[in-house]
């Protein structure tokens, strides 16, 4: 799998294309905006576009879907339901296309590659990671950030359910394992399990954020 990463919309986030080389089909996670120029990008990649995968429901990432649907209709958009559910306020405002569930434990195909859902809610209630195994790859969306972690203070947002998404479901993963954020620079669980201080003041026993 190649992986490419386009800063878009008007907060910068990061948009990433999964290509797989051998069936020229992509995966886009997070489109959140400038949906021209990512059918540029993966025209010229020589890629089709077959999924469109949401990490959650804000606008800073949704706002690329309306022009790619438009552009191909037919391509699927899978967001969870639990922030599929909270459609059409201003915190979560319409996604541009009819939405396809997923949620924890079900696993997305492109090409020969499975990507797994994770559910990780806290940032919102319906936030998923996206992990793909073999190139250990792990696309956080606004759950887990380099030496940082999601807003909890939105609509929806919730301090203990980030901390235990990271905590029981993101660090198990392993030390090796590379994150693609959505926002901001790339990172490893190794890396933050040493230098993320919301981590390690719970690692270290200084906040229980299970209460």
């Amino acid at each position: 799998m190649q992986i490419k990463v386009m800063q878009v919309g008007q907060l910068g986030t990061n948009c990433y294309l999964l290509e797989d080389e051998e069936t020229r089909t992509a995966a886009v996670v997070d489109p959140g905006g400038e949906g021209a120029r990512i059918l540029a990008q993966l025209k010229a990649d020589g890629m089709e576009l077959k999924l469109i995968l949401l990490t959650h429901a804000h606008f800073d990432h949704t706002g690329g879907v309306a022009e790619l649907c438009a552009a191909l209709p037919g391509v699927p958009v899978y967001l969870h339901p639990a922030d599929a559910a909270l459609v059409g306020g201003d915190v979560f405002p319409a996604v541009g296309a009819e939405t396809t569930p997923y949620q924890d434990g079900d696993v997305v195909k492109l090409g020969k590659m499975d990507i797994e859902v994770l559910h990780t809610p806290g940032h919102t209630p319906g936030h998923v990671a996206l992990y793909e195994p073999d190139s250990k790859s792990l696309f956080t969306g606004d759950t887990l950030f380099r030496e940082s972690i999601g807003r909890t203070d939105l609509p929806g947002g919730d301090y203990s359910w980030i901390m235990r998404s990271i905590l029981d479901s993101l660090i198990p993963l392993g030390e090796e394992v590379h994150i693609y954020p959505g926002h901001g620079p790339e990172s490893t669980i190794g890396h933050e399990t040493l230098y993320n201080p919301f981590i390690v003041e719970v690692l270290n026993e200084e906040i229980n954020y299970r209460n």
